[in-house]
């Protein structure tokens, strides 16, 4: 028996994550893509997830199917919203679900009053820093050489400036 298929366009809810969801996300990891840049996966992440209560994690469904899952943090350093996790079942990838979930979060009431929002994406994952520039994502500073993450910032329009420095 396949997965259950959502619907082809639409999300048709996002709610915090909850641990009946783990053991779908936990098998979008054995994907080698998601497990090397996201992963591992493990009931000790689970844990700290229902356990948080600064960060945020949140699951995004089509039809009771859970299709993405975005955690964020806030940064009260440079008055930004960071997103700390944006995972999307590689089944799924390349049909627009991560634009759908991004869009779907960014319209719910509590988030609709965060501004602000940064992102820091591996320089080895060109598939995430393609989907943050094709969602409006601004690259704000050099390549970190500690790291190895790249600065990517968003903010609504309207905003008054934020989230960092000027682009790169």
């Amino acid at each position: 028996m396949g997965a259950a298929k959502p619907s082809p366009h639409a999300v048709t809810e996002v709610r915090r994550f909850q641990a009946g969801d783990f053991a779908a996300y936990r098998r979008w990891y054995a994907d080698p893509l998601l497990d090397r840049h996201l992963g591992p996966m493990d009931d000790e992440w689970l844990a700290d997830v229902l356990a948080d209560t600064n960060g945020e994690e949140w699951a995004v469904l089509a039809d009771g199917v859970l299709l993405a899952v975005v955690g964020l943090t806030p940064d009260p350093e440079v008055g930004c919203w960071v997103i700390t996790d944006f995972a999307v079942d590689p089944r799924r990838r390349g049909q627009g679900w991560g634009r759908r979930a991004w869009q779907a979060l960014c319209a719910l009431p509590a988030l609709k009053a965060r501004p602000h929002w940064r992102a820091y994406v591996a320089d080895d994952n060109p598939q995430a820093q393609a989907f943050f520039e094709a969602q409006g994502w601004r690259r704000l500073e050099a390549l970190g050489i500690e790291d190895g993450l790249w600065t990517y910032c968003w903010q609504r329009a309207g905003a008054l400036a934020g989230c960092g420095t000027a682009p790169a």
